[in-house]
């Protein structure tokens, strides 16, 4: 087992880090040339900043089992379809029952956004997202 990070917009890279490090279990983050990432314990996987270069890095390194921490709803989708485990950084786990409705509420979200709606963003994040992030993660470890 492997934790796999789409690190580019991550805030919990910390969290996996420390967390990881306490149970001996490797992380590979996974970022664009925009970013840079030296932790001092993950192996950094950096890609061109080309759309869904990330993703595609990030699949082709995918084995059963893995873990990846992505707020990608498509990335998480597949996956869950390679047989891995998935979750975001607000602790929510990806499964196969809640996939189709999260992937149905991105798309309607676009669709409106496209017609020149306004869709709210994300919450400013708290300390108790970063809680139910950590209690999530070593739930699923």
């Amino acid at each position: 087992m492997r934790i796999l990070v789409d690190a580019d917009a991550c805030p919990v890279k910390g969290i996996i880090v420390r967390v990881a490090r306490e149970r001996g279990i490797p992380v590979t983050m996974l970022t664009d040339t925009a970013h840079e990432i030296n932790d001092g314990y993950s192996t950094v996987v950096t890609v061109d900043t080309q759309a869904d270069s990330v993703d595609f890095a990030l699949m082709g390194l995918l084995c059963r089992e893995d873990i990846v921490v992505t707020q990608d709803y498509g990335l998480a989708a597949m996956a869950l379809g390679k047989g891995a485990k998935a979750l975001n950084q607000n602790g929510l786990i990806y499964t196969n029952e809640n996939m189709d409705r999260l992937l149905m509420e991105r798309h309607l979200s676009a669709k409106a956004r496209r017609g020149g709606k306004r869709t709210k963003g994300p919450s400013k994040r708290t300390a108790e997202d970063n809680e139910r992030f950590e209690a999530a993660f070593i739930g699923m470890l």
